[in-house]
């Protein structure tokens, strides 16, 4: 969440740069600062009171040694004590109306962020590779899976529901083979793996920014209040959550595999075919504590990081700068990494790599410090897929695909294929 007092010392400021994002936020700002208004005129009376009951408690002793009559400082703390109790739920019902706003109020763009309502607007940064030049009508990932048996979306649909798949034979050993490859990239790369929990409780999705906002898109477990992850930055980033790193430990790099669990409730109807949007799914992310001075460096490192994996298996992709209008809510600034996929004939999301500056630590408790004396300040948290696993999957499908209907394996993921070289 934004930092309270930056909202009262620049409100205008803020409004400004919350106004690129699509939505008018002035109201939000108005009356957060006329709440918190109220919370300090509140506490500096508490706080009065609390001082007139210690004055009156040091008196007491001494005035009863000598023999005076104390009724009236008795009388003067227990009108404060009453009028404290009165204050005191008041004072945190003003705390709780805080903090809702704050934690519907998304990130403030960076100052590079190209100002735009939605994707149309979004920013080429780079690219790589040029998307296959087929002599034959090239298969969707849907179909080209179907007919090598190897994907399996029917089966899921009667033992689960919609949008789940089956992955069989080569079909499952390919989705395995480019986890183990991205792993062993990255884990190779300066990044510590990590295997994390798929379940993580309430604090830990508020930490990253999930909640409360995006509760509808979680699958929740109702009878213990867990929620399934619907990526491994929520676990990774909760790691260090309530916690003051060292500084000269940063930045601290993680990759981890995980199973992602989505409702998709505001995706009705999109992607309702293939491997593109699905309610589970697989992906390995990359996570960075950093600090304020370095965050963006770390970014741009951290994107070429998921760049690179992509590069290696011959996927054409291009890097893209998200506008103001469409980034995430927890963003401070985001590039999207999109493959080439025929079926669509256009690219197609793989990737996102955020630096959420400190939204994401000051919701988490996350700090640092350099010495001991020193006071501790919010860390910089970023994360990016290094990358999704299933639209990999499809991205090999189509891209490597024959015209006699087979599909040929990327070098780089045949040591994890047995040796195979060729799914027919």
């Amino acid at each position: 969440m934004l930092d309270l007092k930056t909202i009262r010392d620049n409100p205008d400021f803020v409004i400004s740069r919350l106004s690129t994002r699509n939505k008018d936020y002035s109201q939000d700002v108005s009356l957060l600062l006329e709440l918190d208004e109220k919370r300090r005129e509140f506490l500096q009376l508490t706080e009065q009171l609390k001082a007139t009951q210690n004055a009156a408690s040091k008196k007491i002793p001494a005035m009863k040694k000598a023999g005076e009559d104390v009724s009236a400082i008795m009388q003067e703390m227990k009108a404060a004590s009453d009028e404290l109790k009165e204050l005191e739920p008041k004072l945190s019902n003003f705390q709780v109306q805080i903090d809702a706003i704050l934690h519907s109020i998304p990130n403030l763009p960076y100052s590079d962020v190209p100002e735009g309502a939605d994707a149309n607007d979004n920013v080429e940064y780079r690219k790589w590779g040029s998307p296959p030049d087929f002599d034959f009508e090239p298969k969707p990932h849907w179909e080209i899976g179907a007919n090598l048996g190897i994907l399996d979306p029917t089966t899921a649909a009667k033992v689960t529901g919609a949008r789940f798949h089956f992955y069989k034979g080569a079909g499952a050993l390919l989705e395995r083979a480019i986890i183990n490859f991205y792993l062993d990239t990255h884990s190779t790369r300066g990044y510590t793996e990590i295997f994390p929990p798929f379940l993580v409780n309430r604090a830990s999705m508020t930490g990253t920014g999930q909640l409360p906002k995006f509760e509808e898109d979680a699958f929740r477990i109702s009878n213990d209040d867990l929620f399934l992850i619907p990526t491994a930055e929520v676990p990774i980033t909760n790691m260090h959550r309530d916690e003051i790193l060292d500084s000269a430990s940063l930045p601290i790099k993680y990759c981890a595999y995980s199973a992602c669990f989505r409702a998709e409730a505001g995706a009705a109807g999109r992607d309702t075919r293939g491997l593109i949007r699905q309610h589970q799914f697989n992906k390995v992310e990359l996570v960075k504590f950093t600090t304020a001075e370095t965050s963006y460096q770390e970014l741009e490192s951290l994107t070429t990081d998921a760049c690179f994996v992509l590069e290696q298996l011959g996927l054409p992709h291009r890097v893209v700068r998200l506008c103001s209008g469409d980034m995430g809510f927890c963003s401070a600034m985001t590039y999207d990494i999109e493959v080439w996929m025929p079926s669509y004939s256009r690219y197609v999301e793989i990737s996102s790599c955020s630096n959420f500056e400190s939204f994401q630590a000051r919701r988490a408790a996350i700090r640092c410090r350099a010495d001991t004396g020193d006071k501790p300040a919010f860390v910089h948290t970023l994360n990016g897929s290094g990358v999704a696993i299933g639209r990999t999957v499809a991205c090999i499908l189509e891209i490597f695909q024959t015209r006699d209907g087979k599909v040929i394996v990327p070098e780089a993921l045949r040591p994890y294929m047995r040796g195979l070289s060729v799914i027919e």
